[in-house]
C-alpha cells in the first residue's frame, strides 16, 4: 500500500510541517563542571517551551541555561556541587539532597545534563537514600532509583498553572502549535475521504478497522493508536 496523500505532504519536509527551531534560545543542560559558583544573569522565554530559562554565569566565565524554578530572581547567586546548600536554585547531586526535598531537572545518568521534571510546574521528590542509589518519586506517582551522582536543581519548575488558562482564540493555539512544530488544526480521520486516511470513507463515520496499529506499520498506515497496549474505555475495577 502506498503512502496516503497527507503523509506524503508531511514527508517532503516543507516549512508548513517544520518547527521554527532557529528561534530557540538554547538547550537547558547542566555544565560539565563538578563544582562552581555563579549568578543568574537573565530570565528568558524559549519559544516552544512552557518553562522560562535562566542564564547562569559561573565564576570561570562558563555560561549555561537551566530551567528556572519558582522564586529564582536575576542577580541571585547559585551554587553547584556537593558543597552547595540545598536552597532554591542550587544544583546538587541527589546523594546530597535531603530526604523529602523537592527537585527538578533531574539527570537520568551522571552528567547527562538533566532529563526528568523539566516542564512548567513539574517536580520530583527525594524519598530515600539507599545503597543502590537515591529513590525519587515523580509527579506522575512513579518512582525510580537513580545514581547518587545524578544532579538536580532544588525547587519547582516555574510556570505552574500554564495549562489552566484557556486559549480563548484559535489564533493563540495556532501560534503555540507553530512554535512546537505540531500540525494544527487536526482533522478526524473518519471525516476524511479514503484517499487521505485509513479511517476515511463510508457514510457512518466509523473507522471500519482496528484503530491500533503496529509500531512497524508503513507510512500511511501508521495512524491512530500506535503500538498501543489497549484501546477504548478502561473497565472499572472494584477496590479490594
Amino acid at each position: 500500500m502506498g503512502k496516503r496523500i497527507l503523509v506524503q505532504r508531511r514527508g517532503r519536509g516543507s516549512p508548513t510541517f517544520r518547527a521554527a527551531t532557529h528561534k530557540r534560545v538554547a538547550p537547558a543542560k547542566y555544565p560539565a563542571v563538578a563544582e562552581g559558583r555563579g549568578v543568574v544573569e537573565e530570565l528568558v522565554h524559549d519559544p516552544g517551551r512552557g518553562a522560562p530559562l535562566a542564564l547562569i554565569r559561573l565564576e570561570d566565565g562558563t555560561e549555561f541555561y537551566n530551567v528556572a524554578v519558582e522564586g529564582l530572581v536575576v542577580g541571585q547567586k547559585v551554587e553547584i556541587g556537593e558543597s552547595a546548600k540545598p536552597e532554591i536554585g542550587n544544583i546538587l547531586p541527589l546523594s546530597k539532597v535531603p530526604e523529602g526535598a523537592v527537585v527538578c531537572n533531574v539527570e537520568k545518568l551522571p552528567f547527562d545534563g538533566g532529563k526528568f521534571a523539566r516542564a512548567s510546574g513539574c517536580y520530583a521528590t527525594v524519598i530515600a537514600h539507599t545503597a543502590a542509589g537515591t529513590i525519587v518519586r515523580f509527579s506522575s506517582g512513579k518512582t525510580a532509583t537513580l545514581d547518587g551522582r545524578c544532579r538536580a536543581t532544588i525547587g519547582v519548575v516555574a510556570g505552574a498553572g500554564r495549562t489552566e488558562k484557556p486559549f480563548l482564540k484559535a489564533g493563540e493555539k495556532y501560534h503555540l502549535m507553530r512554535a512546537k512544530g505540531h500540525k494544527y488544526p487536526t482533522v478526524r480521520g473518519v471525516a476524511m475521504v479514503a484517499a487521505s486516511h485509513p479511517h476515511g470513507g463510508g457514510r457512518h463515520k466509523h473507522p471500519g478497522k482496528p484503530t491500533t496499529v503496529s509500531r512497524f506499520a508503513p507510512p500511511g498506515r501508521k495512524v491512530g493508536l500506535i503500538a498501543a497496549k489497549k484501546a477504548g474505555r478502561g473497565k472499572k475495577t472494584k477496590a479490594k
